[in-house]
């Protein structure tokens, strides 16, 4: 078939449209902006890309997958409801892509893209479709000549209910997106269960709260008991965690912290149900080199270290503040410098508090605009919450060379940082910012 995909840019809509791609089918698609996935999709995939949206651009298709963000007004979802031509939402299209596919699913409100890439490493044989771009495969989807699929679900619109998991691995579950459940707790802890009772195989962190009181069976880690200890090395000048989970000896993954131990482990036991030895895992999870965005390396001398991080929900940032602490000592460098970029009115409001409360560790604090991410703007008073920070609100930032520069609204310079440990947090264009691309 021919398909198009409307707001082709995002991650989570280009990986299908990748996917399918390899599928054999034909593929098009649009979107408000180009972009780096625009431009890889035309170049490797072959896919008519239509900047910004209009009409003619479903002229042929056979099928039309739209983004959650797309609204009923767009000129390509009213040409396509004109011409009869079947139109899906992402979530909707799960059903029929992923209908005959043995699933490997993994969810949860932190990790889970880090955890998919690392159980795609583990299962090499594998397609895999992650919500982030993988620094081994350099995309977020690996395709293969099988039915086998690791697949990051997303509770964000219950879209995990339609990815026919025959797997399921939960990393923790905690209350986001919560205006997509109207703020009802109990709808939310039921998406969950769901998706859980889905699958015929189950992984979850035992220690959850949630998790933990669930009468399913599963395969549980239990992380206080399960994983020792742990340790942080440099392997090649790069990052790692070395620990030890339960019998099965020491492994060394990528990245720094206990929260990626806790991701390995999941996907390590994931791996063994399937039949994949401790050594062969051993072996395969070295070759997993993260995820663009998470604690992402973007600039690396002996003066200055600048990382880019995905962040942005205070339990994440806390997580990765715990693991720059002991990176910083690791490097000898004196003082850690964050720049945060909000995601989403939403989400700032009903975290404000535990966002004051993230940052504590850090010596210097950038905060920029809100990412909007298509909500209507809420005054929120960012300058007076973080009043008791060495505070500096800025428009936005921009790397040249190995110098982080904070702007004003006029494009001015009031800041620039050249040393020590510097970290960007957000979901939205800071990645681009602080790459000096933007």
């Amino acid at each position: 078939m021919r398909i198009h995909f409307i707001g082709i840019g995002g991650i989570g809509i280009s990986a299908l449209a990748k996917f399918m791609a390899g599928e054999g089918h034909a593929i098009s698609g649009s979107d408000i902006r180009q972009s780096e996935i625009t431009d890889e999709l035309a170049l490797k995939y072959g896919a008519k890309i239509t900047i910004p949206h209009h009409g003619d651009a479903v002229e042929g298709a056979d099928m039309v997958i739209h983004s959650a963000a797309v609204r009923k007004n767009n000129p390509e979802y009213i040409r396509a409801k004109a011409l009869g031509i079947p139109l899906y939402a992402r979530k909707e299209a799960l059903k029929f892509i992923l209908k005959d596919k043995r699933v490997y699913a993994v969810g949860g409100a932190h990790g889970k893209s880090t955890t998919s890439a690392m159980l795609a490493e583990l299962l090499p044989q594998t397609n895999a479709l992650i919500g982030a771009i993988s620094k081994v495969f350099h995309s977020n989807v690996r395709t293969a000549e099988n039915d086998e699929v690791v697949f990051e679900a997303d509770e964000s619109d219950a879209s995990f209910l339609n990815c026919n998991p025959y797997m399921a691995i939960v990393t923790n579950v905690e209350p986001e997106h919560m205006e997509y459940y109207e703020y009802n707790l109990e709808r939310f802890y039921a998406a969950y269960e769901e998706f859980l009772r889905l699958a015929s195989v189950r992984v979850v962190n035992g220690e959850d709260l949630f998790l933990s009181a669930l009468k399913l069976e599963s395969i549980r880690l239990y992380p206080s008991r399960d994983i020792r200890d742990i340790e942080y090395v440099l392997i090649d000048g790069e990052p790692h965690t070395r620990f030890r989970l339960k019998n099965f000896g020491s492994f060394d993954v990528f990245g720094l912290g206990a929260h990626i131990a806790l991701d390995a482990s999941l996907a390590i036991l994931a791996a063994l149900h399937e039949g994949q030895s401790p050594d062969a895992i051993r072996d395969n999870l070295k070759r997993y080199k993260g995820i663009k965005k998470r604690f992402d390396i973007i600039e690396n001398s002996e003066k200055c270290v600048v990382i880019d991080d995905y962040g942005h929900h205070p339990t994440e940032i806390r997580a990765t503040m715990d693991a720059l602490k002991d990176y910083a000592a690791m490097r000898g460098f004196r003082k850690i410098r964050a720049i945060w970029q909000p995601h989403k009115y939403s989400r700032t409001m009903d975290n404000l508090q535990g966002f004051v409360e993230c940052f504590t560790d850090v010596d210097e604090l950038v905060i920029l605009p809100i990412w909007a991410a298509g909500e209507v703007e809420v005054p929120i008073d960012l300058k007076g919450a973080f009043a008791g920070y060495e505070l500096t609100m800025a428009e936005r930032v921009t790397k040249e060379g190995g110098v982080v520069k904070i702007l004003d609204k006029s494009g001015r310079s009031i800041k620039e940082f050249d040393h020590d440990l510097i970290v960007a947090f957000g979901a939205g264009d800071i990645t681009y910012q602080i790459r000096g691309l933007k």
